[in-house]
């Protein structure tokens, strides 16, 4: 139950007194969702990169065979999983944000020290698969209290938000002091070999180039934004994966099985002509082919690890305040770049 009124579809009268004060009631302006509408944002945008409208139509779409093309999905869940797993803490109320199909609420679910995962969807036959309690939301407007969750657990969403700086404000106002967001996201060098293809091929064969691949975000843009949300002790880092298949249209069929095709507003609304098509498999092939004929693709997973602050956790130190010089921690001489300055030898 979300209110004395609503229930989350598949939830149970037993989470009724757990969840009812976790919730902020919002309204929403479409008219044909199943879904409690107090619980559905929709805020169109002048200004958005993405048609998220769109980007939920084609993740239902593929909903029907998500669990057949979940690869990079399970790598990420087997991830956070080992991370949460390395922390020795409780995380009663989880919160699985863009939670696709449920794989990783599923994992988290299996952890110890949590207690119940939610899992927030905004396609609506990805989220009849995801195990309750359950509710349809947009990853831009999450319809929870402040400080009401332990945990933030993310995979594969965050990268297709509009605005991702206010979106990461909502998930710390959500955390309690001292919660955890863990969440992974696609980073810049995501499909690079795709990006240039498709970009060489139309410019050789129109005489110009449309955006056909999202622009994902970089590891120190990331950084800024969770410094600016006011996480405290954030940390990323990131990991390339491989990935080989026989030829760039396989890659194509499979992005569009995952429901990850360019939903970019300033794509080109008319479809790539077969030529223009088949010179950027061709340029695909000579760029990036590999000596067994099949052709890689990359993409960069990019994993963010920040805490609501608390007054228990570890500060920073004033500038000038430190008691010991970093050459005597570490038992060396420090060299000066100024040969004129004299330095103090190391301290025994």
């Amino acid at each position: 139950m979300l209110s004395s009124r609503h229930s989350l579809p598949g939830s149970t009268d037993q989470l009724a007194p757990t969840l009812a004060d976790r919730w902020i009631p919002v309204t929403s302006n479409r008219d044909d969702s199943p879904w409690p509408r107090h619980y559905v944002l929709d805020v169109p945008s002048d200004h958005d990169i993405f048609d998220r409208r769109l980007l939920i139509a084609r993740r239902n779409r593929a909903a029907g065979d998500a669990a057949r093309h979940d690869f990079l999905l399970a790598r990420v869940a087997d991830d956070l999983a080992e991370r949460l797993g390395a922390i020795n803490r409780a995380f009663p109320v989880a919160l699985d944000l863009g939670a696709h199909h449920g794989l990783i609420g599923r994992r988290l679910a299996q952890l110890p020290g949590i207690a119940m995962v939610v899992a927030a969807e905004a396609a609506s036959r990805l989220l009849a698969q995801c195990a309750p309690p359950r509710v349809q939301a947009d990853e831009e407007a999450l319809p929870f209290r402040d400080q009401s969750l332990d945990l933030v657990a993310s995979g594969l969403a965050l990268h297709l938000v509009n605005d991702l700086p206010g979106t990461l404000v909502q998930i710390r106002r959500a955390l309690k002091p001292d919660g955890l967001l863990l969440a992974a996201l696609l980073g810049g060098n995501t499909l690079t070999e795709l990006r240039h293809s498709l970009l060489t091929a139309e410019e050789e064969c129109e005489g110009g180039a449309s955006p056909r691949v999202a622009p994902f975000a970089e590891v120190q843009d990331l950084g800024a934004l969770l410094q600016r949300a006011k996480f405290a002790l954030p940390v990323i880092d990131a990991e390339t994966v491989s990935v080989t298949y026989p030829d760039a249209l396989a890659l194509m069929r499979e992005l569009r099985a995952m429901g990850a095709t360019n939903v970019l507003r300033g794509r080109r609304r008319t479809l790539l002509r077969r030529a223009t098509l088949m010179r950027a498999l061709a340029v695909y092939q000579e760029r990036y082919g590999l000596a067994n004929g099949r052709v890689p693709a990359t993409f960069e997973i990019i994993t963010l690890t920040a805490w609501a602050p608390h007054e228990s956790q570890q500060q920073p130190l004033q500038p000038g305040s430190a008691r010991m010089r970093l050459a005597d921690a570490l038992q060396t001489a420090e060299h000066s770049l100024d040969p004129a300055t004299p330095l103090a030898p190391p301290r025994r």
